[in-house]
């Protein structure tokens, strides 16, 4: 396992914690890193008064980097990281790429029982499936502002432009750029092209996905026939009987009624919120998702 980089936030030192959980762990998606955490970061440590630790996951912020992120590995990455700090009965938290990653740790049966004592998933499921085609876009992109050594951040801004409209995720993608050691142009920070070549194999796979693929889909044909909910019968055979909760974005297709019955089987006390968001849900309404996560633990 890789050791990640992190960012902390101590809790205040006159006030006495609101939950029962020791610690925050709270995990970037794709293409984002511990900064992106920063405001909520803070914000959860005051609220909650316990510490609060971003980390970087592999390839991302100023983690190592690595060839290969499958999501177990990843987890183990997680493991290690808890293991390093000492940390136990944490609110473990990810975001996209980060949800897959804190449902593999949850799911690993070498975790001991006292590390996790709530799940938090946002806008992310325990099933296989395609990135939204954006995530192609913005690697070929991002090597082109690579290739043709950008000088400035406003080039490398028009050459995102191309693909997405939405000033805001530009700057969150470009939040990787840094300059090229001795030299004028930006570079990033991520090696995008070893990200880009796992794209749907390791980003959009999920490992525990198997166990019950056939099943559900047997399942869920029979339900569509009889026009009912469809609910798993047989137990995927890893299952987290933690206190989980999901955090859905009601403009993001991520979580959606076909994969709810696959969280429920594979976390069997999951909740389930909706905030009015698309899939960025912490960075378009933080102070509602902070809300959320103090009411949940």
């Amino acid at each position: 396992p890789v050791e990640l980089a992190y960012e902390s936030y101590e809790p205040p030192k006159d006030k006495d914690p609101i939950t029962d959980a020791k610690a925050v762990v709270l995990c970037h998606g794709l293409f984002g890193s511990k900064q992106n955490w920063r405001s909520l970061g803070k914000s959860i440590a005051q609220r909650l008064s316990v510490p609060v630790y971003a980390v970087d996951l592999r390839n991302h912020g100023t983690s190592p980097h690595i060839s290969s992120m499958r999501y177990d590995e990843m987890a183990k990455d997680l493991t290690r990281f808890f293991e390093d700090h000492k940390i136990k009965q944490a609110i473990l938290t990810g975001h996209s790429m980060g949800g897959k990653t804190v449902q593999s740790m949850a799911l690993d049966k070498d975790v001991p029982n006292d590390f996790i004592r709530y799940l938090i998933s946002v806008d992310m499921s325990p099933a296989r499936g395609p990135l939204s085609k954006e995530f192609a876009q913005y690697v070929k992109k991002m090597c082109e502002i690579e290739e043709k050594q950008c000088s400035s951040r406003q080039e490398a801004d028009k050459v995102l432009e191309e693909v997405e409209p939405e000033l805001g995720t530009r700057q969150f993608l470009l939040t990787n750029l840094t300059r090229a050691p001795g030299s004028d142009h930006w570079t990033f920070r991520i090696p995008i092209k070893t990200i880009g070549g796992i794209l749907e194999q390791q980003i959009g796979d999920f490992p525990y996905d198997d166990e019950q693929g056939l099943m559900l889909k047997a399942d869920e044909a029979l339900a569509e026939r009889l026009g009912t909910q469809f609910t798993p019968k047989e137990r995927p055979t890893s299952r987290f009987d933690g206190e989980t909760l999901f955090v859905k974005g009601a403009k993001s297709k991520y979580i959606n009624k076909r994969n709810i019955p696959i969280c429920d089987a594979f976390f069997p006390k999951a909740k389930h919120v909706t905030l009015e968001t698309g899939h960025w849900v912490q960075a378009e309404k933080p102070r509602e998702f902070v809300d959320e996560m103090v009411n949940f633990v």
